[in-house]
């Protein structure tokens, strides 16, 4: 295997443990509830301090990245993250509970800038798409892993006398730890990477920078300045909202609506997420198979996004149908979420200079993760006020179609911007 698809493999397993972290507590709820109660407003308000930090720090994960560069960052918020994971075990009230997932959120921001970050450094333009697909592949990976590995523990340890459920944060915050060492053993940028091979170098372009230095830092306003910089951030607003409650509400539904126990979350919650995985790999790879076959960047982004918005209000018909279509469904919804997010994640290294995809992926997935706060809100207050899941999945259902329609009007072409003009929309 080539040098640079070990890495999109190894940074694909941060990123899965990512989703196994964040999967922690909407899969163990029902066992969390048993210490400490959590009403759907309290669920949602816990939701939204791991959302409101991560997508601050999505941003400044990507300052951090284009500053230290991406071996030293991160290490850095992976040691971060996973001690933030493990504290979540030490719980013994909501307020506590909250604090874990603020810290956890400003760990886990700077993961995908920097996922995005080492596919602007290794891979040329014509596989980012292909390899971005691998990466994120890890978050089917680790949400697969989650409901029955989380079953598991809650079923059967209970070591020391301590609830299992804490036991479960305790087992992954040690996991990303050992990726840390990982990390540190065998990641090196493409300039400093030992016994690379001729054949193996990255056709980078020469002008790009080079990839694990500091670089002067470009301001917020300036990249803001870019119509296609704020019509990404909406895009992302408008599908991440759906994609995080279908995340963060998946399990309780379940449990809630269908009548489920942990067991059986366990047993039947990682299908969608698997689904998922199929959509990175598929959505990546049409996406490169088309700019082979010598189709425009911009087409090759745009026909599978919109392949993957039509798909998505299939949801809406949840509530309607029994149990196993339901499964089905949600795994449509989340095949092609994954789909289409390969392909959002991408666009900022079509667009911009290398010295600032971190930072403008990092306005990407804040405005991603604002997004999931607001419908997270929303869907608690709708829940705890005798409202079914049934209006909640409407508007989740029809936000991927109303974001790529945004995409169309704002992005209209995918070409390197002009970086050194100023274009006020």
């Amino acid at each position: 295997m080539k040098v640079r698809w070990r890495i999109a493999v190894l940074v694909s397993a941060a990123i899965a443990i990512s989703y196994l972290d964040r999967q922690t507590l909407p899969v163990a709820i029902g066992a969390i509830r048993e210490d400490i109660p959590i009403s759907n407003q309290v669920k949602a308000f816990l939701d939204s301090a791991f959302l409101a930090t991560y997508g601050l720090m999505y941003l400044g994960g990507g300052r951090l990245m284009d500053a230290l560069g991406t071996r030293r960052g991160f290490t850095i918020i992976m040691i971060f993250w996973s001690l933030a994971c493990a504290s979540h075990g030490v719980a013994t009230n909501v307020v506590m509970l909250a604090a874990s997932r603020l810290l956890l959120g400003i760990g886990e921001g700077g993961g995908f800038p920097a996922a995005t970050r080492v596919v602007a450094e290794w891979l040329p333009p014509k596989e980012r798409s292909t390899a971005m697909g691998i990466i994120n592949a890890g978050t089917a990976v680790g949400a697969v892993m989650a409901p029955p590995l989380i079953a598991f523990v809650i079923l059967n340890v209970h070591w020391l006398h301590i609830s299992s459920w804490r036991w479960v944060f305790f087992a992954t915050g040690t996991a990303g730890l050992l990726w840390t060492l990982w990390w540190v053993r065998d990641y090196f940028p493409p300039e400093q990477h030992r016994g690379l091979a001729a054949d193996e170098q990255p056709k980078i372009p020469s002008t790009a920078e080079p990839s694990d230095r500091a670089q002067p830092t470009i301001p917020l306003m300036e990249l803001l300045r870019f119509r296609e910089t704020r019509g990404i951030v909406t895009v992302k607003f408008l599908s991440d909202a759906a994609w995080y409650f279908y995340i963060f509400w998946l399990p309780k539904y379940l449990l809630d609506a269908r009548g489920f126990d942990i067991k059986s979350v366990g047993s039947i919650a990682w299908i969608p997420y698997a689904a998922a995985g199929a959509g990175c790999l598929l959505g990546g790879g049409w996406s490169s198979w088309l700019l082979h076959r010598g189709h425009s960047v911009n087409l090759a982004r745009k026909i599978p996004l919109g392949a993957a918005a039509a798909v998505m209000p299939c949801v809406v018909l949840v509530p309607h149908v029994s149990v196993g279509w339901s499964i089905v469904l949600f795994s449509l919804a989340f095949f092609g979420h994954q789909w289409w997010s390969t392909l959002i994640m991408i666009l900022p290294t079509d667009l911009f200079p290398k010295r600032v995809v971190g930072t403008v992926a990092g306005l990407v997935g804040l405005g991603g993760a604002m997004g999931g706060v607001v419908l997270g809100q929303l869907a608690g207050y709708l829940l705890d006020h005798g409202f079914s899941y049934a209006p909640v999945l409407l508007i989740a259902g029809s936000l991927h179609v109303a974001a790529f329609l945004v995409l169309l009007k704002v992005v209209r072409s995918l070409e390197p911007l002009p970086f050194n003009s100023r274009i006020i929309a």
